[in-house]
């Protein structure tokens, strides 16, 4: 028994002392507070410089066709930087890079010539280049679809336009039209007064062809196309035209369906337009 006894005692005092024991390899846990001095101490690592703009953009405040590039710049979440080159563009510097004198412009390193202008061009090369098939799908019918609107907006549309607005505007008229010529003010009144009436078609066409009962001519989604329609037709409120119910609706969806990025650069046209419409009262 006293044996037992005895054993039973050594057992229980190594016992006890193999608690404190564990008790004590367990608390290295107390180093951490040396780890975190030591990370709170390390420098911080200095900020990188900002980047560089990837698409130097030169453009004009109130022009519509400039609008169309600033409208996509944002709606796309382009890396872009703008410069107002109002008065510039006949500069020898100008000039130099772009002989044509035309805005928008932009400069990207990937362009063989650095430049590119003509605002569905640039559209569609920053389209291509950065995947944007929301704006320009790639499937060929689709995309065919988008470049016949665009070029029908360029070649038919739009010089209606230009003639019925741009007197209001008091933007230069291209050589050769009437407006340019010295020919009697009932003369350039006429020929005013004729593009305003030959709208109606052409307007009629994107409504009922190219956009054949869907919401935008891209579909769910303005395209490259709805961008350069919606700014074209915001020229004529400078002459009160009467923009058919369809058209007004198209050009608020396409606000709404872009938001800041439609509403900040028509912001700029319509601002211009408001100005230009108050100096004609003030005159009159």
């Amino acid at each position: 028994m006293a044996k037992t006894a005895t054993k039973s005692a050594k057992k229980t005092a190594a016992k006890a002392a193999a608690k404190p024991a564990a008790k004590a390899a367990a608390k290295p846990a107390a180093a951490k507070p040396a780890v975190k001095a030591t990370a709170k101490a390390a420098p911080k690592a200095k900020a990188k410089p900002a980047k560089k703009p990837a698409v130097k953009l030169s453009m004009l405040k109130p022009s519509v066709n400039n609008m169309t590039v600033r409208v996509f710049a944002r709606a796309a979440g382009l890396d872009t930087a703008e410069t107002d080159a109002w008065g510039h563009t006949r500069s020898p510097e100008f000039m130099a890079r772009n002989p044509a004198h035309l805005t928008p412009m932009i400069e990207d390193k990937g362009l063989p010539r650095g430049v590119l202008w003509e605002s569905c061009a640039i559209m569609q090369y920053l389209s291509n280049k950065h995947g944007l098939e929301k704006f320009y799908p790639k499937a060929p019918a689709k995309r065919a679809m988008i470049d016949s609107a665009m070029f029908y907006l360029v070649g038919t549309l739009y010089p209606y336009v230009a003639r019925a607005t741009y007197p209001f505007l008091g933007f230069p008229q291209y050589a050769g039209e009437v407006g340019h010529s010295d020919a009697h003010p009932d003369r350039k009144s006429e020929a005013q007064k004729a593009a305003m009436a030959a709208i109606a078609e052409p307007l009629e066409v994107f409504h009922s062809f190219f956009r054949d009962g869907k919401p935008f001519i891209g579909g769910k989604n303005p395209s490259i196309a709805d961008i350069r329609l919606a700014a074209t037709l915001e020229f004529l409120a400078v002459i009160d035209y009467p923009l058919p119910k369809w058209a007004k609706d198209y050009v608020a969806a396409v606000e709404k369906k872009l938001g800041k990025a439609y509403s900040e650069p028509a912001g700029d046209v319509r601002g211009y337009i408001a100005y230009v419409k108050s100096q004609a009262k003030a005159s009159a």
